[in-house]
C-alpha cells in the first residue's frame, strides 16, 4: 500500500464517494479509515473509534470474526470463481441456497436467487413480480406500490420505488407506473395523527384508495421496508405489515419485503416479517448475510411465485436475468460462516436486549437536549431527529448535524448522519457497555451543538 501522505493528499481525488457531492468531498475530505477490530474501527491518524454505524447496517459480527475469514480463504484455494450461467452450480452455492430456505422457512421461503447486493436483489424481485404475472396471463399487472420514505437501493427499479426524493430527483424520469402511499410515520405524516394504532389503519386505507383509483388488476406487487431504515428508522406499529399482507391478499397483489436491513436479527427477530408474523412473496436480502465481508445478497421466492414458475411450459418461465457474480462461492463461503456464527452467538437476542438499553438512553437525551425532537428504536435501528424548533419540528440545519457527529468522533464514537436525523446501526455483537460509549458520546455531540 501507498505512504500516508500519498492516501492523504489524494483523499477524495481520485474517488467518487456514494451519495455524497464530489465537490464537498474535495474540499472537506473524508476521514480515511484504515483498520477494523471488534466493533471499533482506526482511522489513519491513529484514533479508534466504536463503529455506531456498523458499516452500514451490515456489521453485525463485528470487524474480528475469524471464521468468515478462513471461510473466504478455504474457498479462495479451492474455487476462486465459476459463473451460474451454463447450468452450473458449485458446493457453496448449493449449500448457502439450503441453508436460506431453511433459516426462513417460517417466512414461507422455498427458493433462492443469488445477487451482488441489495440494489440487486430488490431489481430482481421487481422483475421476477412482473414475470409472474406473464406467465399468469395478466401481463397487465406491470405498476408497484410502495411507502414514502421508504428505501430501496439505487437501481432505477429500486430508485423508482424508493419513497425519498433525495434518491429520485437527479435521476428522473425513473421507471413509469409506481405510486407511493403514505408511511406510518407518527413524527411526520399528512394525517397529523399520533396514535401508531390509527395511523397504521389510515395508512393502510390510504393502499386501499390507491389500489381503487390504480386498479388491482394493473398492480404487480407492493414492496416495502418491515422497519423503514434509512429513510430515518420509522418503526410501523405491529398492527401495519399484517393489514398490507391482507389487503395484497385481497386484490391478488405480490408483497416484498425489503429485509437487506432487517434480515438476520437487526430487529430483534430473525427478520422484519416474522416479526410482524407475516409471510411474504418475496424477500430482498443482503449486507449481514456476510456480515459485509464480502459483496453478496439473495432474492428469496416464497412458494406461491416458485410453483408458477416451475409449473410453466412456456418460454414466459424462463428467467433472462442475472448477474456475472450470482452465487459466487467465496462470498457464498462467507455467508455460510457469517450465518452459522450469527445463529451461534444467537444475536437477535443480543440486538433485543442492547436495544432495549439503547432505546432508555435515547429516551433520556430527548428529555436532556431540546435539540432532540424525537427518537425511534427497534432492535439494534434506532434514530434521534434533530430539530431547531420542538414546537415546529423544523428540521435542524446541516452545520448542527456536522458539529455532533464531530464532536461524538472526538468523544470516541462514529455516528452516521441522514439529513436531519443522526441513524444508530451498530455491530449486534456490542455490550452494554459500549451503548453506554454510544449515549455518552451522543450526550457529548448533542452540548456541543447546541
Amino acid at each position: 500500500m501507498r505512504d500516508i501522505n500519498f492516501l492523504t493528499e489524494n483523499n477524495a481525488k481520485p474517488i467518487w464517494h456514494p451519495m455524497a457531492h464530489p465537490a464537498e468531498m474535495r474540499a472537506t475530505p473524508p476521514r480515511i479509515i484504515m483498520k477494523g477490530n471488534g466493533v471499533e474501527v482506526t482511522d489513519i491518524d491513529g484514533r479508534t473509534v466504536l463503529d455506531a454505524v456498523g458499516g452500514l447496517w451490515n456489521v453485525n459480527l463485528g470487524y474480528s470474526c475469524d471464521p468468515i475469514k478462513q471461510a473466504i480463504a478455504a474457498q479462495l484455494d479451492a474455487l476462486p470463481y465459476y459463473s451460474g450461467f451454463r447450468g452450473t452450480s458449485t458446493g457453496p452455492s448449493i449449500e448457502l441456497a439450503f441453508e436460506l430456505c431453511d433459516w426462513f422457512a417460517p417466512e414461507g421461503m422455498v427458493r433462492a436467487f443469488f445477487t451482488s447486493g441489495g440494489s440487486d436483489s430488490v431489481e430482481t424481485a421487481l422483475r421476477l413480480s412482473r414475470q409472474y404475472w406473464k406467465i399468469r396471463g395478466q401481463g397487465d399487472r406491470t405498476k408497484f406500490l410502495a411507502l414514502k420514505k421508504g428505501y430501496h437501493g439505487t437501481h432505477f427499479g429500486g430508485a423508482s420505488v424508493n419513497g425519498n426524493a433525495n434518491f429520485r430527483r437527479n435521476y428522473e424520469p425513473l421507471m413509469p407506473g409506481v405510486f407511493h402511499t403514505p408511511a406510518p410515520w407518527t413524527y411526520r405524516n399528512p394525517f397529523e395523527e399520533t396514535d401508531p394504532v390509527k395511523l397504521a389503519k389510515l395508512c393502510a386505507r390510504a393502499i386501499e384508495d390507491e389500489i381503487a383509483f390504480q386498479g388491482g388488476d394493473t398492480i404487480a406487487a407492493f414492496i416495502m421496508e418491515p422497519v423503514l431504515g434509512a429513510g430515518g428508522v420509522i418503526v410501523p406499529h405491529e398492527s401495519f405489515m399484517p393489514m398490507v399482507r391482507a389487503i395484497c391478499d385481497r386484490h391478488e397483489i405480490l408483497l416484498i419485503a425489503d429485509e437487506v436491513v432487517t434480515g438476520f436479527g437487526r430487529t430483534g427477530a430473525w427478520s422484519g416479517s416474522r416479526l410482524s408474523g407475516v409471510k411474504p412473496d418475496f424477500m430482498t436480502i443482503a449486507k449481514a448475510i456476510t456480515s459485509g465481508y464480502f459483496p453478496l445478497g439473495a432474492t428469496l421466492i416464497g412458494a406461491k411465485v416458485a410453483e408458477v414458475f416451475e409449473a410453466d411450459k412456456t418460454s414466459f418461465g424462463a428467467i433472462g436475468h442475472g448477474y456475472t457474480y450470482s452465487g459466487h462461492p467465496v462470498g457464498c463461503a462467507a455467508g455460510l460462516a457469517a450465518l452459522a456464527e450469527t445463529k451461534r452467538l444467537a444475536l437477535h437476542d443480543n440486538a433485543a436486549a442492547r436495544g432495549d438499553e439503547l432505546g432508555r438512553a435515547l429516551e433520556a437525551l430527548k428529555a436532556k437536549h431540546a435539540l432532540v425532537g424525537d427518537v425511534r428504536y427497534i432492535g439494534l435501528m434506532a434514530a434521534l431527529e434533530l430539530v431547531s424548533d420542538r414546537a415546529a419540528k423544523k428540521p435542524a440545519d446541516k452545520k448542527t448535524m456536522n458539529a455532533v457527529a464531530d464532536a461524538a468522533y472526538a468523544a470516541g464514537v462514529m455516528l452516521r448522519v441522514s439529513g436531519n436525523t443522526v441513524i444508530l446501526s451498530p455491530p449486534l455483537v456490542i455490550s452494554s457497555a459500549d451503548v453506554v460509549k454510544i449515549a455518552e458520546a451522543l450526550d457529548a455531540g448533542l452540548t456541543a451543538a447546541a
